[in-house]
């Protein structure tokens, strides 16, 4: 039986290479050969039969697919490089991970869980809004708290024309001026918690992400890493791709 051909990008997001995005990106940039020719175009179709080369180097059968949790300090972008030459979460890594992907991001002042992976389909399955992954956060604010306000939040908001979708924040801990938030969202647009609590007059002063979907940060440790078990990335995977 042949081989079910399919587009490149694709391919190399299987395989652990990059997000099918920067994949894209990488073939536009002439960094992808297919037996032997200089990728001009990402409509290309390929399968495990194709001689595949990124930047020099054969891309052989997909790997097994590898989580990690990672503890992201303030301090570091979520990116493999930055124009800026501001440090990022990738070269904290220990030396002997391979390369992997982010899940999502956290912006430089955030911290907290960080999932990483190998698999460029886990990372699209896991952000996908049709998996309906909660991301709880661990939230400082500087302000008065209205409670009748953060309950509001859960019928969704809309500022500067922008709608979020429903939210749920509880206030779990006051002291003074500060308070402790626990907020849970399923979508995650750009800078979402802060400009929500911004709107109620609240400044974020940490902001700690817990969990993600069903996996948790747990006692780790700013920088710590620690490997998912393969039994639990099944689990949670499934075996068929959205696209």
């Amino acid at each position: 039986m042949s081989e079910v051909k399919e587009r490149i990008a694709k391919f190399l997001s299987r395989a652990g290479v990059s997000s099918r995005r920067d994949a894209e990106r990488m073939i536009l940039e002439g960094r992808v050969k297919v037996n032997g020719v200089v990728l001009t175009t990402p409509a290309c179709l390929v399968d495990a039969t194709d001689q595949i080369e990124v930047d020099g180097t054969s891309i052989t059968e997909k790997e097994r697919t590898r989580v990690w949790l990672y503890y992201k300090p303030v301090g570091l972008v979520t990116t493999h490089k930055d124009p800026q030459g501001r440090p990022t979460v990738f070269e904290h890594l220990p030396r002997s991970m391979p390369r992997v992907i982010s899940v999502g991001r956290l912006d430089l002042n955030s911290e907290g869980l960080l999932l990483l992976t190998n698999s460029g389909s886990f990372a699209h399955m896991a952000e996908h809004p049709k998996t309906g992954w909660a991301r709880t956060y661990r939230v400082r604010v500087y302000g008065e708290v209205d409670e009748q306000a953060l309950e509001d939040l859960k019928n969704g908001i809309t500022i500067d024309d922008v709608h979020y979708k429903s939210i749920q924040a509880e206030l779990t801990r006051h002291s003074g001026r500060n308070a402790w938030v626990i907020i849970t969202l399923h979508e995650g647009k750009n800078r979402e918690i802060r400009k929500v609590m911004n709107h109620l007059g609240l400044q974020v002063n940490r902001l700690i992400r817990v969990s993600y979907g069903p996996f948790e940060l747990g006692n780790l440790n700013p920088e710590d890493v620690r490997e998912v078990p393969d039994a639990m990335v099944q689990k949670y995977f499934p075996l068929q791709s959205l696209s």
